[in-house]
């Protein structure tokens, strides 16, 4: 006998989304998948490495160990839900200008835990965005690049008065 499906309907980077998903199916393979949202990653599929970080709610969560039903009635962002090529988000630029995308593998991820830290504290220090970050894994740019990057957006923000 087939597990049946449940039609969940949640937001998903501003857009109200309905679909069709069986019990078992984690969030980041529906987001991938079935949405075709390829700029979640999947690294480790154990929570470890952040490369499929996205928002819930506007908290990071590792979608490879959220299921798609957890979501129901929720709002999820994903890097797509950031920015486009017509008008990239703050951080998007900024990780640009500073270098902080080499492979790009973990940028997706490192770019919501920034848009959540920044979203939350506006003004943090170099330390707390370190510490912020410390979930997601990156193997090219030692971090400094990141780091910059971040607080970049952060010290432009303070320029235009926390806007």
């Amino acid at each position: 006998m087939g597990v049946s499906k449940r039609l969940i309907t949640f937001i998903l980077n501003g857009q109200k989304t309905e679909i069709e998903v069986e019990p078992t199916l984690l969030l980041v393979d529906m987001l991938r998948n079935r949405l075709g949202l390829t700029g979640t990653k999947i690294g480790c599929g154990e929570g470890d490495c952040g490369a499929c970080t996205v928002l819930l709610d506007g908290k990071t969560v590792n979608s490879c160990l959220i299921l798609a039903v957890q979501v129901a009635g929720h709002e999820v962002i994903t890097v797509e839900g950031l920015g486009d090529y017509d008008k990239l988000h703050p951080l998007q630029e900024a990780f640009i200008a500073e270098g902080a995308v080499q492979c790009g593998f973990c940028t997706p991820g490192m770019l919501l835990s920034a848009k959540a830290l920044l979203d939350e504290n506006p003004q943090p220090t170099r330390q707390q965005i370190a510490r912020h970050i410390s979930g997601n894994l990156c193997r090219c740019t030692g971090y400094a690049k990141i780091i910059n990057a971040i607080e970049k957006v952060a010290n432009s923000q303070l320029d235009r008065g926390g806007e």
